[in-house]
């Protein structure tokens, strides 16, 4: 019998049975099923990581497998994983396997195996159930960063953390303080990102993206923050920008930009906000008219993330000024760099996310096809009332989890710290404000998992989305602040983790629409009679 696994980050392997054994071993599935869960969850055997989720520069190519040593052989397996069995398995006589290098394959592992083995399968499944139900949350946990904690995430997410942890902080944290001076990061950046699987993992791989679930997205919105780098707008590139052209592209769209965007080659940003509208879609000017089958687009946008560095924008323009309101006259286009009439303004300089790289862009008689167009004629305001809960989600995720940066980096600090002859964590008041700050950070983290689940169960509406961001980010604000002032007069020095984190955060309440607009959003589903 052979079978092929297929794991993707966040889910579990999904055995299929080739062809030539489909009614030969009718339990084969639920086999690999169990064999598949102890592989990711450690169990007595040893899962292991080499090398972190490793991709390739064609997608899917398959990397030569690596064997670590004689105890345990490893196997490769799809986007650049390794699973390491134990000598245990390895040296079973039941039990054979190898890996396949074809092209076609895409690196898939496939196995071959006789089910002689249920009693060591049964065993170990029963130990990582277990395991699993005793996860941390983060207010046991001993730092609120730790791997391993929370009940969303499975064994499987934490090894797919590991890897992203290790990945920003090697190739990120090394290098951003030269990007804050350049005002961007570097495209090479952008192109490891895409090797390591980082972009995209939402997206389904049908549609040329990673295949993961949300909760690994939302690992990489964490890690991100915990590295106190805000340079790199992956999170806008692959939650924000891609899910438009996954969810409303036609074929040759979603083939044309996915692939490459998730591979790092095509960076991704979303014009929405003009000089004149910001949270007030329905206030946007920039105008595209119909000529013959083309379009021409005039206007401007301001404050865009990935702007200066884009290759892709979503523009958000009017279509139909006779639309009995704005929204029913809104369209979405997907604009090229390098097409006529484009210009990108300057880079704008902010009091934070100085590595970032934000800009005006302006549209001067840009003639676009009616393949520019991204979905439907005048629907675009409603694609965004669809895609922004997940904007505003990501923001709240970020904000939370650069909290537990800040609460974790002033810890240490004041366990550090001398004043009066003893650290500032033996003062009562340093210790009633932690605290204070280490409730408010996990009834918040809390609250975020649970939007985290109902958004990957496709219940989350946009009042709560709206709660999420307005509540996270102004805590986010809070716990800098307070932050700041028990670092005392280093929390105001540039060279102090904490006071980037201070400048950063302020943007936080503005951007994805401002925090009074959440309110207002949230106050209309309660009063509404619907």
């Amino acid at each position: 019998m052979q079978i092929k696994l297929h794991p993707r980050p966040g889910k579990a392997l999904q055995p299929r049975v080739a062809a030539g054994a489909r009614g030969r071993h009718p339990r084969a599935s639920a086999f690999l099923g169990f064999l598949a869960a102890a592989w990711l969850r450690g169990g007595g055997w040893r899962a292991g990581l080499s090398g972190g989720w490793l991709g390739s520069e064609a997608r899917g190519r398959p990397r030569a497998a690596v064997l670590s040593d004689d105890e345990a052989v490893a196997v490769r397996c799809w986007r650049g994983r390794l699973l390491s069995l134990g000598k245990g398995l390895q040296n079973n006589p039941a039990f054979k396997c190898q890996t396949t290098q074809d092209k076609e394959s895409r690196g898939v592992a496939t196995f071959s195996c006789c089910a002689k083995i249920p009693w060591v399968l049964g065993a170990l499944c029963l130990h990582t159930e277990n395991h699993d139900a005793a996860r941390l949350e983060t207010s046991s946990a001993k730092s609120l960063m730790d791997i391993g904690t929370r009940r969303i995430f499975s064994s499987d997410h934490d090894i797919f953390r590991q890897s992203v942890r290790k990945f920003f902080q090697e190739a990120v944290v090394p290098y951003h303080a030269e990007w804050e001076k350049a005002g961007q990061v570097s495209r090479e950046l952008w192109e490891k990102a895409g090797q390591q699987g980082l972009l995209g993992v939402n997206i389904p791989e049908e549609r040329g993206g990673i295949g993961g679930d949300l909760f690994s997205a939302a690992v990489v919105w964490e890690e991100q923050m915990y590295v106190n780098c805000t340079g790199p707008g992956f999170s806008l590139h692959s939650d924000i920008v891609m899910p438009y052209i996954a969810n409303y592209g036609s074929q040759e769209q979603i083939e044309r930009f996915i692939p490459e965007m998730a591979a790092g080659k095509c960076i991704g940003a979303i014009a929405m906000t003009e000089p004149g509208a910001g949270s007030d879609l329905q206030g946007v000017r920039t105008f595209a008219k119909k000529d013959g089958s083309d379009w021409i687009l005039n206007g401007s946008k301001v404050f865009i993330t990935n702007g200066w560095m884009s290759d892709l924008v979503i523009v958000v323009a009017v279509t139909n000024r006779e639309a009995r309101s704005p929204a029913h006259g809104i369209s979405l286009f997907l604009v090229e760099n390098g097409m006529k009439g484009f210009v990108k303004g300057r880079k704008l300089e902010k009091i934070g996310l100085k590595a970032q790289d934000t800009a005006e862009l302006f549209f001067e008689d840009v003639r676009l096809p009616a393949s520019a167009l991204l979905g439907q004629e005048n629907k675009g305001f409603y694609y965004l009332m669809a895609e922004l809960p997940q904007e505003r989600l990501l923001i709240a995720d970020m904000a939370i989890a650069s909290c537990e940066f800040m609460f974790e980096e002033t810890r240490n600090y004041v366990k550090q710290r001398k004043a009066f002859g003893k650290t500032i964590a033996h003062l009562q008041t340093a210790q009633h404000k932690l605290a204070e700050l280490k409730t408010q950070i996990c009834v918040g983290r809390a609250f975020l998992d649970s939007c985290l689940q109902l958004h990957a169960a496709k219940r989350l509406d946009s009042a709560t989305a709206s709660m999420a961001k307005y509540w996270a980010s102004d805590l986010q604000n809070s716990v800098a602040t307070q932050c700041v002032q028990l670092h005392g007069g280093w929390g105001y020095m540039w060279e102090y983790p904490i006071a980037k984190s201070f400048v950063d955060s302020r943007v936080q309440p503005i951007y994805g629409g401002t925090n009074e607009i959440m309110k207002e959003l949230i106050a209309r589903d309660i009063v509404s009679d619907k």
